[in-house]
């Protein structure tokens, strides 16, 4: 077997393994803020952070598109000034709770991404987030991590391979956003 066919093979795996009913939830959870006009918060680190942005864009721009109601989804990834601003005045495990405590309102749904789940600075936001009253939504991998304990929700890719989950977070990204858009479709018009 190629590499190729045998990373494609696995990637198909791990996405064949996810739970429907996780996602759907998820869904559901993110419809109902988008249509309470509550805010979502995105964040991660290296890939994930990347993920966090590409996500809170389609989400802003595709759902105002398609509905005409603004989602105020933003990733904490996308302020670099912040970010090494508490990074260097405290610490690095602190770039995502300090935004969020300037930010967050009781509500207000908290989207948690992170490959391994161990991420400090992820964890402790989260676990601020619980405390704030937030919704929290964990995406993560490997055995999930601390994440897929103190996540509110969890969807656990079921891969030990970074990339293979970085790409399934992107094709959760995707495929929540595809059923949040669907509502457009079945609008009369």
């Amino acid at each position: 077997m190629s590499m190729i066919n045998e990373y494609l093979g696995l990637l198909t795996q791990a996405i064949e393994e996810l739970p429907e009913d996780k996602i759907q939830d998820v869904i559901d959870i993110l419809k109902a803020a988008h249509s309470d006009g509550r805010q979502v918060f995105l964040l991660g680190n290296g890939g994930s952070a990347s993920t966090a942005s590409h996500i809170a864009c389609d989400f802003q721009k595709g759902l105002k598109e398609c509905t005409g109601k603004r989602f105020r989804a933003s990733a904490m990834t996308d302020n670099v000034a912040v970010m090494t601003a508490w990074a260097n005045d405290t610490d690095y495990e602190n770039i995502f709770p300090e935004q969020l405590d300037s930010l967050l309102e009781s509500g207000d749904v908290v989207l948690a991404i992170s490959g391994s789940g161990n991420s400090p600075n992820v964890i402790k936001a989260v676990e601020r987030a619980n405390q704030m009253g937030a919704i929290t939504i964990g995406w993560s991998g490997f055995a999930g991590g601390k994440l897929a304990q103190v996540a509110q929700k969890s969807i656990v890719v079921n891969s030990d391979n970074m990339q293979r989950i970085e790409d399934v977070h992107m094709v959760l990204g995707h495929l929540v956003f595809a059923c949040l858009m669907r509502q457009c479709e079945k609008a009369p018009a």
